[in-house]
């Protein structure tokens, strides 16, 4: 599959130099947003037609399917038009910074009959995709609680500074929380979706939406509940899961310098039901680059059959609890939350 990417700061080269390595799939063309990042993706990659702004790219026939990796504050806009151009579309997360914004990319779809898969990648993690494995097959039990908690270094700023910008980023919350909120939401969906929330939070920066230490505790029905938990004021990149159900638990942490490490440490326990003792699951390898390949090539093979991995209807649910999670630490409140 040819893949026009859009978008080429830091993590849109890498999202470049995968689609280029990965088989089955063709780096096509390349939008830039300025002389410095053209030149960079030219260098990179001779030959490859490179555009400035992404018009050029959606009308070049080659290309059969888009990558999106701007910022946040663009989403939207870019991903109507890639829609609109009849191509396919992988966004990264969040898919927009409001829920009008997740419900236009979704009409877009529908009406030129194309396919959204939202970057969620943990999901085909061999880590953090084997506890919904263990999960659905009965292995704990029904769940009771399930935790994700980050401890990382402060947040890149960006090309330009946006990720420090409320107006860009939309919150801290819809940056890697996100991913979390997603996670449990997955984890345990044949329990329903969560019923409520309620957020608590400190922030040294003094913008809203931007909180260093940031807690959502989220309901779901018949005492269900998980934690997502982070801090930006801490120090390389930690990660850890917990899933503990009727008859067993799961618990599984990652570790690394930074976020993008080639070489972290990690490891996967589970007790399952009936056992005295936990086991070691062999996870082969871990990390968010290493996910992004898998999800490249899970998406490409997705479209050709005409259909997604992660929908735009999903993603828009993991966007109104991120929103509803900021509100609450605004309000003080639990909230409920609707769908």
């Amino acid at each position: 599959m040819r893949f026009g990417l859009i978008g080429y700061g830091l993590w849109g080269k890498h999202h470049a130099q995968l689609i280029s390595k990965a088989e089955g799939l063709e780096l096509a063309a390349i939008a830039c947003s300025d002389d410095e990042t053209m030149a960079a993706a030219e260098a990179d990659f001779p030959g490859i037609p490179v555009y400035k702004g992404y018009a050029g790219l959606l009308e070049n026939p080659d290309v059969e399917a888009v990558d999106v990796v701007v910022p946040n504050h663009l989403h939207t806009e870019v991903g109507v038009a890639v829609l609109d151009a009849g191509k396919d579309m992988l966004i990264e997360k969040p898919m927009a910074l409001t829920v009008e914004g997740c419900d236009r990319m979704i009409e877009a779809a529908r009406r030129n009959g194309c396919q959204i898969s939202v970057a969620h990648q943990f999901r085909l993690s061999h880590q953090w995709g084997m506890i919904k494995k263990i999960i659905a097959a009965g292995d704990i039990g029904d769940p009771m609680y399930g935790l994700v908690s980050l401890f990382r270094f402060p947040y890149r700023p960006g090309s330009g500074g946006w990720r420090f910008e409320p107006d860009q980023v939309g919150s801290w919350t819809l940056e890697e929380p996100v991913h979390f909120f997603d996670n449990l939401m997955w984890f345990f969906e044949p329990w329903g979706d969560p019923t409520s929330l309620v957020s608590f939070g400190s922030s040294k920066t003094g913008k809203p939406g931007m909180n260093d230490n940031f807690t959502t505790v989220v309901r779901w029905p018949n005492g269900l509940y998980g934690v997502v938990t982070q801090t930006l004021a801490g120090f390389e990149h930690h990660h850890v899961m917990e899933v503990v159900g009727r008859e067993g638990s799961i618990r599984t942490w990652w570790s690394g310098t930074m976020d993008r490490t080639m070489n972290p440490t990690f490891e996967l326990k589970v007790q399952r039901r009936g056992r005295v003792q936990c086991e070691v699951v062999n996870v082969p390898v871990s990390g968010e680059v290493f996910e992004l390949e898998e999800q490249l090539k899970r998406v490409a093979a997705a479209f050709r059959d005409g259909r997604t991995i992660v929908s735009g209807e999903e993603a828009r649910k993991r966007i109104l609890v991120c929103i509803e999670a900021e509100r609450s630490l605004v309000e003080g409140r639990e909230l409920s939350l609707q769908f």
